[in-house]
């Protein structure tokens, strides 16, 4: 039941803007802290807070850059930089990372996919350099152009291998995850994989499974991810690079998410579990009845997540960032997916009988 303090509020207060008809105010002292590994010590330096960034040598020349929230990579090599992404929220602070370990010029850009939060300040690169992108990503920058985002100048299908200087970067498509045209970059040298939007190290990641496209694509892009040898993974988001641990505990999460979701959908989704929800109500109030069927399906999954004793022995909240606040709406996204992209097992056969499927 919603605060009755609040129900008079209306509009921005302080912090939060209130309506009756939106979400509640989380209040962070009714909440887990974020698990230690979650607080690296760039955060608390006096170099990142007077920069705005941190940039660490993950190997042989190959560097990780964050603002504390937005990652992004670049590698060094005897001929020049090649750089991967621009986040507008780091902007220019990658080019005084890159300046603040090589003189050489940025020769080669990759983007990672075409989503704005990450390519957004690709422009300050200079109209000279050489653009790699998944050809997806080309049609959808042209499809909706924007001048900070250039349309890349060379594009692959399902391979490419980056050459500069010696080193190497092999870059690979293997379907839609978070979005059409998101790609793998990997150095083989240095044994450091790029792969933006799946796994936020150390975190239960952004609202919505990151607000990703494809859920079956993004939830199978964590093995995807494990196929590689890697010693450094590069994800985009939020304090710290990550482990092939890092991407077994992200995908242990999710897969947890998908067995409730299956225990939820099979209770309360079949023609019979949804009828209750569906008949409470006034028939002209249809869409209420439909919010409490998913809702309910969805606090199933959220209540099974916090509760578990998880394979180590911990709880969810104590071995990733965010899991109090984002699990449920990761578990409306697998619940309303789960629905969607896999089977219904099974369908109405003539007449009112057949039962035993997902609605």
């Amino acid at each position: 039941m919603k605060d009755s303090a609040n129900e008079q509020l209306q509009g921005k207060q302080g912090d939060f803007y209130y309506t009756k008809y939106g979400f509640e105010k989380a209040h962070w002292h009714e909440h887990a802290p974020s698990p230690q590994q979650f607080q690296p010590a760039y955060l608390h330096s006096s170099e990142f807070v007077k920069n705005g960034y941190h940039c660490e040598e993950l190997r042989d020349g190959f560097y990780w850059v964050t603002s504390g929230g937005y990652d992004a990579a670049f590698m060094v090599t005897k001929e020049g930089v090649i750089a991967i992404d621009a986040p507008p929220i780091l902007g220019e602070n990658m080019l005084a990372a890159i300046e603040s370990v090589t003189d050489k010029p940025i020769v080669k850009v990759i983007y990672s996919h075409w989503h704005s939060d990450h390519i957004g300040a690709a422009a300050m690169y200079g109209p000279d350099v050489e653009i790699i992108a998944h050809e997806i990503t080309r049609e959808l920058l042209v499809r909706f152009p924007d001048p900070l985002r250039p349309v890349p100048t060379h594009t692959f299908t399902d391979t490419l291998l980056v050459e500069l200087g010696g080193e190497k970067l092999e870059l690979s498509y293997k379907g839609a995850n978070h979005c059409p045209g998101n790609i793998f970059m990997y150095a083989p040298k240095q044994k450091a994989l790029v792969k933006i939007d799946i796994v936020s190290p150390g975190s239960c990641t952004f609202m919505h499974c990151d607000a990703s496209e494809n859920i079956s694509g993004w939830i199978e892009a964590h093995e995807q991810i494990l196929e590689f040898d890697f010693d450094f993974l590069v994800g985009g988001h939020i304090t710290r690079w990550g482990t092939r641990a890092d991407v077994l505990t992200s995908l242990e999460y999710f897969q947890d998410m998908l067995a409730f979701a299956e225990e939820a959908l099979l209770d309360m989704c079949t023609p019979n579990g949804a009828a209750i929800f569906f008949t409470t109500p006034p028939v002209d109030q249809y869409s209420v009845g439909t919010e409490n069927w998913i809702n309910s399906m969805v606090n199933y999954v959220t209540e099974k997540m916090l509760s578990k004793v998880t394979s180590n022995g911990q709880k969810w909240e104590e071995r990733l960032a965010g899991v109090t606040t984002n699990t449920k709406y990761h578990a409306y996204t697998v619940v309303e997916s789960t629905r969607t992209e896999r089977s219904h097992k099974g369908y109405q056969k003539r007449g009112t009988g057949g039962t035993n499927y997902f609605v």
